[in-house]
C-alpha cells in the first residue's frame, strides 16, 4: 500500500508497518539491523496532517505514526514518532483497525490533536484521563462503518 493510501484510508489509531523491501539483516550484524529498522518497522498512526504552504513551497500531506517509547519505572523519557509524506517511497500495510466501539483519546481538539490514548471503552477512556491529566483531552469513539465512511466521503481526518 502506498503513503497516500494510508493518509486516505487508513483510521488513526491503526497499527501501520513500513518496509523498503530488503530482508531483514542476522542478529549478529547490529549495525546493518539498526540501519535496517529505521526503514522496516511499524508503529500506531496517531495523527493525519494536511498540505502546508511556506513561500513558494508545499509541503505533501503526512502522517505521523508513534513506534516507541523509552523510560522506566512508569515514567516515559523518550517518544519515537516518524512522520511520512504522502510522497515516500517506502510500502506501508495496515496491520491492525482500531476495533470498532474503542475510543480515541486526543490530547487536543481540532487538525492539531495528537491521539495518546486508545481506550476499550468511554469508561476506559475517562479512567485513563483521570490518571494521566490532559486538559483539553477530546474523545472520539470509533464508528463500526468509519472505513466505509473514509473511502465514500473522501475524509483525511479523524
Amino acid at each position: 500500500m502506498s503513503a497516500s493510501l494510508i493518509y486516505d484510508l487508513a483510521p488513526v489509531g491503526s497499527i501501520v508497518a513500513w518496509s523498503d523491501g530488503t530482508p531483514r539483516p542476522p542478529e549478529r550484524f547490529k549495525k546493518k539491523l539498526a540501519a535496517w529498522q529505521t526503514h522496516n518497522s511499524k508503529g500506531r498512526l496517531i495523527r493525519k496532517e494536511g498540505p502546508r504552504t511556506s513561500g513558494n513551497y508545499t509541503s505533501p500531506p503526512n502522517f505521523t505514526l508513534h513506534e516507541a517509547d523509552f523510560g522506566g519505572k512508569n515514567v516515559i523519557l523518550l517518544r519515537i514518532h516518524r512522520t511520512f509524506g504522502t510522497d515516500s517511497n517506502l510500502a506501508f500495510k495496515v496491520l491492525e483497525r482500531p476495533p470498532a466501539g474503542s475510543v480515541r483519546i486526543f490530547n487536543r481538539a481540532g487538525e492539531a490533536g495528537e491521539l495518546v490514548h486508545l481506550a476499550e471503552s468511554r469508561e476506559a477512556a475517562q479512567a485513563w484521563l483521570l490518571s494521566h491529566g490532559y486538559p483539553h483531552a477530546v474523545l472520539e469513539e470509533v464508528s463500526p462503518n468509519e472505513v466505509a465512511a473514509d473511502q465514500v466521503e473522501g475524509r483525511t481526518a479523524a
